[in-house]
């Protein structure tokens, strides 16, 4: 379980297919914390910390979650945001995050706000039903504010800001149209749209 408040930015320094994806990712962390088996988000997905050393660790990504997250994340060099797994007493700062994700949206547009940059993501269908504005959602594992939300004829747009704090811990410092991302929906809004589909 996450709060999707990144803690610290990565670096793939080592991609080795050989079944699974045996990646080595350069981090900030005090790696002498981090126990074997641990959890931690990368770019919102939920991986498991099976080797460390001083200021990295290397996680398994499966052929799953490689289907189903954003094409070209996992390659050597790529940057990753990083949160570790959230423990009792710790602050809530943004909202419950798995670690799962639903799908992959593409950033549609960017213009400067103020000091922020307002991004609007495109989506498909399978995402639609589970966003509303001022609902929460997690793109490449950041905990962000829906601000509107419009319905296309095959899937979804909707806008999202992000202030200047936000960028310089994340990812998001570079963020153009075209970039995939991943997607994961509001945990309530899951349960709720699967509860209406067994009414149906």
């Amino acid at each position: 379980m996450f709060t999707g408040i990144i803690t610290d930015v990565g670096r793939i320094e080592a991609a080795d297919q050989n079944g699974d994806l045996r990646l080595k990712i350069a981090c900030g962390y005090d790696m002498a914390g981090v126990d074997l088996g641990a959890s931690i988000a990368c770019s919102g997905v939920c991986l498991t910390v099976v080797d460390k050393g001083a200021n990295w660790f290397a996680v398994d990504v499966s052929a799953e979650s490689l289907s189903r997250t954003a094409p070209g994340m996992w390659e050597e060099g790529s940057r990753l945001n990083l949160e570790r797994a959230l423990r009792v007493g710790d602050e809530l700062g943004g909202h419950i995050v798995t670690g799962h994700v639903d799908g992959i949206g593409e950033i549609d547009g960017v213009v400067d706000v103020g000091g922020s940059k307002r991004a609007t993501v495109v989506a498909g269908e399978e995402i639609a039903p589970y966003l509303a504005a001022k609902g929460s959602v997690t793109l490449d594992g950041v905990s962000l504010t829906v601000n509107d939300v419009e319905t296309l004829s095959q899937g979804v747009r909707f806008g999202i800001n992000i202030i200047p704090h936000t960028a310089a811990h994340t990812t998001f410092d570079q963020l153009e149209p075209g970039r995939r991302i991943n997607i994961e929906i509001d945990i309530l809004a899951r349960y709720l749209g699967r509860m209406l589909e067994l009414r149906r």
